[in-house]
Parts: C-alpha cells; sequence; structure tokens
C-alpha cells in the first residue's frame, strides 16, 4: 500500500513538474515581431504636421501641454487625435474594453487605418485575452499590427489559461499599466485613463474621476522612444504569433462598428468629436493650454515584467520629488497603500512643517475593495502624524455639469494618479502610491516644473476635496471619524461611509493577510 502511493505521489510530482518545464520551456522559446520604430515627422506631410511645426518653431523648445479632466473630452481628444493623424498612431493600453466608446475608438483607429495611417496597438494580455477576436480582427487590416504584453499561450481556453497563470504566476502577475496614445509622432495623451466607458462617463452605474495630460512638443518624442522600447521588447508579442490571423473577422468587425455608430449613444458623442472637427486642427479640452520648458515623460523600463528590474525604477525617479517638499504636498491616489516606509517619509515632511494631505477612495466609492483593505492599516498612523486625508464620496455633490453622465447622474470612483509639490513640480501619469505599481506593474508619467500649471493641478485638488465631494478624516479620541456636508449641512460620522457589509468585510479581511505586496 506504501509503495503505492509512493508511486502515485512520485507520478504526480512528475507530472507537474513537466507541465512546469513545458511551460516555462515554450515561454522561452517564444518568437519576436520584427523590430520596428516610431515613422519620422516632416514639416507638412499631414495636418498635425501643419499645425503643430509652425507653432513649435516660434517657441524656442517649449512644450505645449493640457490637462484633460473632463470625461467627454478625453474622449473627444482621442477621437480627433485620430481622425487628424495623416501618418501613424502609437496607442498602448492596460485594456482597451469592447464597450460604446471602447467600440467607437476602434472604429477612428480602423477609419485612419483605411486611409493608410500606419496603426500599433499594443495591448496588456491580462484584459486583452478575453477580446482576442476583435484584436485578431485588426491585426488582419495591412495598416495594423497588434501585439500583446506579457500574454499567455492559451487564447481560448480558460482552463488552460488559468493553468498557464497559475504555473507562473510570479511574473503573470506582473502587467503593463502604462497609457498612451500618440498621432503622427506629433501629440500624445497620457495619464490614468483606459479606454472603456468609465473613462468616458459613458458606464450607467459608476464613472471614473480622472485625469490625462494632452502634449506636443519635445516630451512627445520622448513618449515615442518610450512607446519604442516597449513594443520591441521581449516581453511583446505580436497577436499572429499566438493566434491564426483571421480575414474575415474583419467584414464583421466593420458592420458591428457601423451598427454601434448609428445608436443614440454613439451620436451623442461622435457630434461632439465633429463639433470639435469643426472647429480646431487640434483640440487640448477646454482647459488653458501652457507652454513651458521643463516636461518630461518617466517610465519603468519593459524588462520591470521580466523580473530584470527590481529597483522600483519609476518610484525611485518620482520620490526625491516628494522628499523635497517644503511647504505643501497634494497627492491624488485612487488606491493607496503608503506602507510602514511611505507613511514614515510623509510623516517626517509633516514633522518638517509642510503640509501633507492625501486624496483616495472611500470604501464606498472604490472599484477595488481588497485595496482599501491595505490601506486601512496605515489611516489612523498618518492622521495621528498631521496628514490630511480625504476619501472621495461615492457621490458627492459638486453642481458640476460635466460630472453628470450620459445616462444621468452616477456613482463616482477616483482613477485619477498625481501630486503637486510646493506649488511648482507636479507629475500625472498611469502610477498609484500602491506596492503593485511601485514593483509589479510597470508604470508611466509626465512630470513638470511650472507653477501656473501646478497651480492649476492644485486647484482641481481642492475642489475634489470639498466637503461636499469628499471626507476628511480625523481622530475623537484615538477613533477614527468623518467629515463631511450635505445638503449644506455638516455631519460627523463614526463608522466607513456608505460602505455595504459585503465590502466592509472584504477589508477586514485583506487588512489581516500577509498580501499587501500583490494590492
Amino acid at each position: 500500500m506504501l509503495s503505492f502511493v509512493f508511486v502515485a505521489v512520485v507520478a504526480i510530482g512528475g507530472a507537474f513538474g513537466a507541465a512546469i518545464f513545458y511551460v516555462y520551456g515554450r515561454f522561452g522559446r517564444r518568437p519576436h515581431g520584427d523590430p520596428s520604430a516610431a515613422l519620422p515627422v516632416a514639416d507638412a506631410d499631414t495636418e498635425l504636421d501643419r499645425a503643430v511645426g509652425p507653432l513649435l518653431r516660434t517657441r524656442s523648445g517649449k512644450n505645449g501641454i493640457s490637462l484633460i479632466s473632463d470625461n467627454i473630452e478625453a474622449f473627444v481628444v482621442r477621437a480627433h487625435a485620430a481622425r487628424r493623424a495623416g501618418r501613424s498612431l502609437d496607442l498602448q493600453y492596460y485594456y482597451w474594453k469592447d464597450d460604446l466608446t471602447g467600440l467607437l475608438l476602434t472604429r477612428e483607429i480602423l477609419s485612419a487605418a483605411d486611409r493608410g495611417v500606419h496603426v500599433r496597438l499594443l495591448l496588456d494580455d491580462i484584459n486583452a485575452g478575453i477580446h482576442d477576436r476583435m484584436c485578431i480582427a485588426l491585426d488582419a487590416h495591412a495598416n495594423i499590427e497588434v501585439r500583446l504584453f506579457n500574454p499567455s499561450r492559451a487564447r481560448t481556453d480558460r482552463i488552460r489559461r488559468g493553468f498557464e497563470m497559475a504555473i507562473r504566476a510570479f511574473s503573470a502577475t506582473r502587467r503593463m499599466h502604462n497609457k498612451l496614445w500618440v498621432s503622427d509622432a506629433r501629440l500624445a495623451i497620457a495619464g490614468g485613463r483606459n479606454i472603456g466607458d468609465a473613462y468616458f462617463d459613458a458606464a450607467e452605474l459608476s464613472n471614473f474621476r480622472d485625469l490625462d495630460v494632452w502634449m506636443i512638443g519635445p516630451v512627445v518624442d520622448q513618449a515615442t522612444a518610450m512607446f519604442d522600447r516597449y513594443w520591441n521588447s521581449t516581453s511583446v508579442l505580436p497577436i499572429a504569433k499566438l493566434r491564426t490571423p483571421r480575414k474575415q473577422y474583419l467584414p464583421a468587425l466593420r458592420e458591428t462598428l457601423d451598427a454601434h455608430a448609428r445608436t443614440p449613444a454613439a451620436r451623442f458623442y461622435l457630434e461632439r468629436v465633429a463639433d470639435a472637427m469643426a472647429e480646431e486642427t487640434f483640440y487640448s479640452g477646454s482647459r488653458k493650454l501652457y507652454w513651458i520648458n521643463d516636461v518630461r515623460l518617466e517610465s519603468d523600463p519593459p524588462e520591470k515584467a521580466l523580473m530584470q528590474k527590481r529597483q522600483n525604477w519609476l518610484l525611485r525617479e518620482l520620490f526625491p520629488l516628494i522628499q523635497a517638499a517644503k511647504n505643501d504636498l497634494r497627492i491624488i491616489s485612487p488606491y493607496f497603500i503608503p506602507g510602514m516606509a511611505g507613511t514614515r517619509e510623509l510623516t517626517a515632511l509633516v514633522k518638517k512643517g509642510a503640509r501633507v494631505a492625501v486624496l483616495t477612495n472611500s470604501l464606498a466609492a472604490t472599484d477595488v475593495a481588497a485595496v482599501h483593505g491595505g490601506y486601512v492599516k496605515y489611516r489612523r498612523n498618518l492622521v495621528r502624524a498631521g496628514v490630511e486625508l480625504f476619501e472621495l464620496k461615492e457621490q458627492g455633490d459638486t453642481g458640476e455639469s460635466h460630472r453628470m453622465s450620459l445616462f444621468g447622474r452616477r456613482n463616482a470612483s477616483l482613477h485619477s494618479k498625481a501630486f503637486v509639490v510646493d506649488g511648482l513640480n507636479g507629475f500625472v501619469g498611469s502610477m498609484n502610491f500602491d506596492p503593485r505599481s511601485a514593483s509589479l506593474n510597470t508604470e508611466m508619467g509626465v512630470v513638470f516644473a511650472d507653477a501656473a500649471l501646478a497651480g492649476e493641478l492644485a486647484a482641481m485638488f481642492e475642489e475634489e476635496t470639498a466637503p461636499s465631494v469628499s471626507y476628511r478624516l480625523s481622530l475623537e479620541g484615538a477613533r477614527l471619524v468623518w467629515r463631511d456636508r450635505t445638503n449644506g449641512t455638516e455631519r460627523l460620522l463614526r463608522r466607513e461611509p456608505d460602505a455595504s457589509l459585503l465590502r466592509r468585510v472584504i477589508a477586514r479581511i485583506i487588512r489581516i493577510l500577509p498580501i499587501e505586496s500583490q494590492l
């Protein structure tokens, strides 16, 4: 009997080992796409060349920068940039949903490809894997290439895909969280938004409050160089190497997109794009366009996904800016887990006399209750040290028309990732202040030094932390309390406001589990 058990254990162990060897072996031999680079700019080849080139020549190397906070405008600037493109579109996203706005923007890039624009679409595979049909349909177009970051070899079988992810759990958890849109290597949009309804006020239940940076100038060269580095990295595979190309999918996709564009909801967005097209050669939204010198795009290297870059590269670039705060530091992060080291640093700044304020999601507003469980461990110590903590409400009385969704007022969830230091230095990007962004995901963002632009970002922070929009945390003895204003009345709350029992239970469980590094 014992010998039978021993043989069975050995057989199972051997089979499991063979499976691991097979999976790792396949990934060790994976093919790569042909290297390519962004198409070079010209003086007057495209509409964007003719519009942007003269502006830059009269401004001695400065960058044109505008913040995009309005969700409808965020959709319009992308669609407008696609329609004005005459040479190339380089697009890099954590995910691209096949919902109302996702399909409308897919239609825009397909239309651009039809008129000869070269499209390179780079998606992280953790979400792209469920949209293979759309991706391989686009890849069948002669002017579109689709590549996936850190992809699974299992494309159609969810069980095999889950097994593969489990076998290579340490590498599979490393994702590309970057968000970038580049048109004709002349214009770039970077920030926190993925492509999907919740980012463009089209979701029926909850929409994100998010932030992008619209850019022209030398910083766009940095964006294209970063895109090329990812596109040609060993962490990226052409989708055609993973799935057999299906040319018959493309006509069906065209029919779907055209039918989709005829719906009333789609017309709402397309009419706003048409209005912008009629007025402007390039469209940067309704906020002020600043011309500044000191702007740079920073990013993690793609090798971070191969566990070859363990030094939290982007965070190491940003942290000196935060540590240098003398008077004022304001942080916006939807997922905020400072850890013991981050808590010490923020506390040290307060002790030196700086005002330190943080805006994150309340438990009711967050779309990831588990992350809130990691955050709650640090709240009391931060507040006790003098850090101002604000938590966005699920529903706020802002009175701002642009916070109304296409389908009526809906719940809000913070998704912006930004900070501003001493009214001069700022950051807007994809990186949260949590362990996952620091150590596991690749991230990117725009760093700038300009008092006027920093002032606009600081003003946005103050709007988002008003008592009608967010709770402010304080201590009543040793107990945390939440203060806000609702319908003109000041309130003091002694438990997580508006959060369901299920959310509270999830947060409490996560709080005690040793999984903070994965949050």
